[in-house]
């Protein structure tokens, strides 16, 4: 019989948070890779019962993107990578780290992370996956950051792949219209013009286990025991957890870099919910002009929401050089990853 883990009450009365030190690192390049096939509202209403503007109002979603069958995860997280390298100017013989992070790997092992290494001709460094849910690639940008900061490293590349399609219940309404499938990659490197990462806030509540899970969590039985394990959410109180986290998260990092959220130019958070994401704006104080929302074309993509916003974000022209960007994840688990960097290679 196990152990009844206490309910999840209130949050931790203190989130942890440290400003960088170490070598100066920025992100040097960005890459994304979307399947081309796109599912939209009017899709799923012929398919479950639900329709386009009860999508809309609840979740900001009107498409999302899907994976073939059969397509794996590492394919999707290899031509990120491809194209965040060729962004950054890298060669795959120069990367020292590969990370991945992603919730939806394609076996227990070996990692995704090996796969894309193959892939790219990169053998030789280092290479392992991350498993934080949505907070997965603050997670994994936070190791890469300590890696170059502490010289361990000189190219690490940071990757958040997911083909989630395959975890969710199409009969679920209300699971199934959220998620999508897709990836983002971000080169990381030593900053050479005074930009870079200037603080994190990183954390976890695992009193929270059973509010966003895949699987029995109760037996702990996933892919062993069940032949397709499915998403599942307690939404109401998911979307009281996020609120308050991405609050928290962004006073708390803007502390920790000497800074208040007046100084934040732009803020690309996780894309769960838009009505998550324009409540904690309010309470917060950003104007939705300084938040990247793109929601409603991808869905939710767990690891990749992050660096497909930020992507997006740069194509559209929304960030210059020496603007203060805030990065914020949450997650199952329950997981937070938040950092504050200024714009920059």
């Amino acid at each position: 019989m196990g152990i009844a883990a206490p309910r999840l009450s209130t949050p931790p009365a203190r989130l942890r948070s440290y400003r960088a030190h170490g070598r100066p690192v920025a992100i040097a390049g960005l890459g994304v890779y979307l399947p081309e096939r796109v599912l939209t509202n009017q899709e799923l209403e012929r398919t479950v019962e639900t329709s386009d503007q009860w999508i809309t109002e609840r979740s900001g979603i009107r498409e999302r993107r899907l994976a073939e069958p059969g397509t794996p995860t590492f394919e999707l997280a290899a031509r990120a990578a491809s194209n965040a390298l060729d962004d950054a100017g890298i060669s795959a013989e120069e990367v020292d780290l590969i990370l991945v992070a992603t919730s939806s790997p394609d076996g227990p092992f070996p990692s995704v992370a090996c796969r894309v290494q193959e892939r790219l001709g990169a053998s030789g460094g280092g290479a392992v996956d991350l498993l934080g849910a949505c907070s997965g690639f603050t997670y994994a940008l936070s190791v890469a950051e300590a890696y170059v900061a502490g010289e361990r490293a000189d190219t690490v590349l940071v990757i958040g792949a997911e083909v989630l399609s395959r975890l969710v219940d199409w009969r679920d309404r209300n699971t199934c219209i959220l998620f999508g499938d897709g990836a983002g990659a971000a080169v990381v490197r030593p900053a050479t013009g005074g930009a870079g990462f200037l603080s994190w806030c990183l954390g976890a509540d695992g009193r929270g286990y059973d509010r966003i899970w895949c699987g029995d969590v109760e037996r702990g039985a996933y892919a062993a025991q069940i032949p397709q394990p499915h998403i599942g959410m307690d939404g109401a109180e998911v979307f009281r957890f996020a609120i308050d986290i991405f609050i928290r998260q962004a006073a708390t990092v803007a502390e920790a870099a000497g800074l208040t959220i007046d100084d934040i130019d732009l803020w690309v958070p996780h894309q769960a919910n838009r009505r998550i994401i324009e409540a904690a704006a309010r309470r917060v104080g950003l104007p939705m002009d300084r938040v990247m929302v793109n929601i409603e074309r991808y869905g939710n993509t767990s690891t990749a929401t992050i660096p497909l916003a930020l992507h997006d974000a740069v194509t559209q022209g929304r960030l210059a050089s020496g603007d203060r960007v805030l990065l914020a994840g949450f997650g199952a688990g329950l997981t937070w990853g938040a950092c504050l960097l200024e714009w920059g290679s």
